[in-house]
C-alpha cells in the first residue's frame, strides 16, 4: 500500500508518515523504484500511534508505548506507569488552565467594555511593583 492510501486509511497526513518514519518510529519497506510500501503491521502501528498522540503523549512516550506494544513478555505495570504519569501531566494542566480561567473571568467581568480609556484587565496584566 502507498502512502496516500495509508494516509487515508489510518487518517494521518502522509507528512506525519514521513516524519514518523524519518524518526525511526515505523520503518515501512521500500519498493524496488523506492516508493514506500505499507504493510498491514505498519497500518497497525501507526493508528495505534495516532491515537497516542491523540491522547497527549509525545514523541517519546509513544516509542516507548509502542515497543510495549510489540512486546508480548511486557509487564502492564510498565504501560501502566507510562499513562499514569501522562494522567498526571493532564490533571497538573488543568489544575493550572482552571487558575487561568478563574483569573480571566474575574478580569473580564471588572471591565466595562465601553468607550473609556480604564481598563481593569490591563491593569491585571501589569507586573507587580
Amino acid at each position: 500500500m502507498n502512502i496516500g492510501q495509508t494516509a487515508k486509511q489510518t487518517g494521518l497526513p502522509a507528512k506525519t508518515i514521513r516524519y514518523y518514519e524519518e524518526i525511526d518510529l515505523i520503518a515501512p519497506h521500500r519498493d524496488a523504484n523506492g516508493y514506500r510500501a505499507f504493510s498491514e503491521a505498519d497500518l497497525h502501528k501507526l493508528t495505534f500511534l495516532a491515537r497516542a498522540r491523540a491522547l497527549g503523549f509525545t514523541i517519546e512516550d509513544c516509542r516507548t508505548l509502542l515497543a510495549l506494544w510489540e512486546d508480548t513478555t511486557r509487564a502492564s505495570a510498565d504501560v501502566k506507569r507510562i499513562a499514569g504519569e501522562h494522567l498526571a501531566t493532564i490533571e497538573q494542566k488543568l489544575t493550572e488552565l482552571q487558575a487561568m480561567h478563574a483569573t480571566l473571568s474575574t478580569l473580564v467581568a471588572s471591565c466595562a467594555g465601553d468607550d473609556r480609556p480604564e481598563c481593569p484587565i490591563l491593569d491585571g496584566l501589569e507586573p507587580l511593583t
